[in-house]
């Protein structure tokens, strides 16, 4: 059977093992007194998360977060990225479709942006407020990988606002360095 919990623990504690070790990775994903079995899928995102800002500055959390992306379904928004790549000359034009735009896509002031209405993360589906966009990083290594792979470029994603924060959407700032359109 299909686990997100135990794939999210084993992610997580895979990621701060390789920037510290594994007694740590275990304190992050576990707790020192190992009782995250008791804690439901709400409490466990919430209690790993403090333990994760607590071990790690803020850009190390960032990244180890961001190395936490799932890459379920890349293929199929990579295809669809590569598709509306394929017909753009600018951001602009790549951003303008009604397919972009059905994705989440837009373009304004020359910056191309993601937004989602909706938490996309299985995980957080019992979570009604998170404290920090810490455990958003996530969603951020996602789509620069989706992102220099449709590009053949370095990509930088900014978490701007999240859903689970108490904002009104999801939305990253898709920075492309010298893409590649065609």
């Amino acid at each position: 059977m299909f686990d997100i919990r135990k794939i999210q623990e084993n992610v997580i504690y895979d990621c701060v093992k390789v920037r510290s070790d594994a007694v740590t990775a275990r304190e992050v994903v576990y707790g020192s007194e190992q009782k995250v079995e008791e804690e439901n899928n709400e409490e466990w995102v919430k209690s790993s998360m403090r333990r994760l800002e607590s071990r790690f500055g803020d850009e190390t959390v960032k990244e180890i977060r961001m190395s936490c992306q799932c890459g379920y379904g890349m293929d199929e928004k990579l295809a669809l990225v590569r598709e509306l790549r394929s017909t753009a000359k600018s951001l602009e034009e790549f951003a303008d479709s009604e397919k972009a735009k059905a994705a989440g896509l837009f373009c304004e002031d020359g910056e191309l942006y993601l937004q989602f209405h909706f938490c996309p993360c299985p995980m957080l589906a019992e979570v009604e407020k998170l404290e920090t966009k810490t455990w958003c990083q996530c969603t951020t290594g996602y789509s620069k990988v989706l992102f220099e792979k449709a590009f053949s470029c370095e990509v930088d994603v900014e978490l701007l606002k999240s859903i689970k924060t108490g904002d009104d959407r999801c939305l990253m700032k898709i920075v492309l360095h010298n893409p590649i359109w065609q």
